[in-house]
């Protein structure tokens, strides 16, 4: 049994979904603070706290689980900045007990849902697994701090990891089933078309940068592209290796004004932009080097053109005007 922590959420769904799809039998845990029951899709589910540790023996007790795949995660960089107690009590303390509930029952792999955010402002471009862990703001402080602390477990009670480091997690399911779904929303694609919806207004904070346009630069993948390298990771651990880190992303950036060109193109909009003051701690670009994901997991995005995941997003929230509505 495959154990999807935080598989209500955006990306977990996705990996649920990708899982079920290739015969994995499946089990969420999700104590649905963030987590939407209506992205499922059908997949069994148990409500559980990470924060509680008793919650999560209960929930795992006379399982037989082979893999940890974790998601359930804190991930507001400004909030994490207002409110770093309810980061570390969320984010760390809460992978601290699940490490300790896999011990308990024999988990041997565990992969790790981290964050291009680890590396904090680059030093060099694109940004590889070897770059300094600088992380610039709590959220990424987390996420490192719980790396480290998985591999401290591994090195002691021997499971297999892997840490997927995302870059700027982008679009929806192909087939329309499931999407992105957050209150507040924090994503600029989601952003633009709930704007387009008339739900918010959009900033583009910042057109002072050193870059062609002024704006910030990231490095867009698509979400079902993630959760194929969750699964490649699987085999991976499958196969006897496991201990190492990855990052995920295109490999090539797009600025926020290239962004807001592509949502105009695909939904046929007309979009209102203003500009903000610099958001403190915003590098102007974050591109990732992703060959060692490609070299060793054997990982090829298949979703790369921006229009696309763009696309991908507006089908599924234009038919899920409301999200999923719970």
């Amino acid at each position: 049994m495959i154990l999807v922590v935080g598989g209500a959420g955006y990306i977990g769904s996705h990996m649920v979904k990708c899982l079920r799809h290739a015969g994995e039998d499946v089990l969420v845990l999700d104590n649905f603070e963030n987590g939407h029951r209506g992205a499922l899709l059908g997949a069994s589910c148990v409500e559980a706290d990470l924060r509680n540790p008793t919650s999560i023996e209960n929930a795992l007790a006379g399982l037989d689980v082979e893999a940890v795949f974790h998601f359930a995660a804190y991930t507001d960089v400004g909030e994490s900045e207002r409110n770093p107690a309810a980061y570390y009590e969320n984010n760390v303390v809460g992978s601290w007990n699940l490490l300790e509930a896999c011990v308990q029952t024999g988990v041997k792999a565990f992969v790790f849902s981290s964050t291009a955010a680890v590396y904090g402002e680059p030093v060099s471009l694109p940004i590889t697994e070897d770059h300094p862990l600088m992380p610039t703001n709590t959220y990424g402080s987390t996420k490192i701090a719980v790396e480290r602390m998985i591999q401290a477990y591994s090195r002691t009670f021997g499971f297999r990891h892997v840490c997927l480091r995302y870059f700027n997690a982008c679009g929806a399911d192909p087939e329309g089933e499931l999407g992105e779904d957050h209150l507040p929303e924090t994503h600029i694609v989601p952003r633009l078309i709930k704007h387009i919806q008339g739900k918010s207004g959009f900033k583009v904070f910042g057109d002072d940068y050193e870059t062609p346009d002024g704006t910030c630069i990231r490095d867009y993948v698509h979400v079902s592209d993630l959760a194929e390298a969750h699964l490649l990771a699987l085999q991976y651990m499958r196969n006897g290796a496991g201990s190492d880190a990855f990052n995920l992303g295109s490999g090539s950036g797009h600025s926020v004004r290239e962004v807001v060109d592509s949502v105009l193109r695909v939904t046929g909009s007309r979009i209102d932009v203003s500009v903000a003051p610099r958001r403190p701690g915003d590098p102007a670009r974050l591109v990732a080097s992703s060959e060692r994901a490609q070299d060793v997991l054997g990982w090829r995005p298949r979703h790369t053109a921006l229009d696309d995941m763009v696309s991908h997003a507006w089908n599924w929230m234009k038919a899920h005007p409301d999200g999923y509505g719970d």
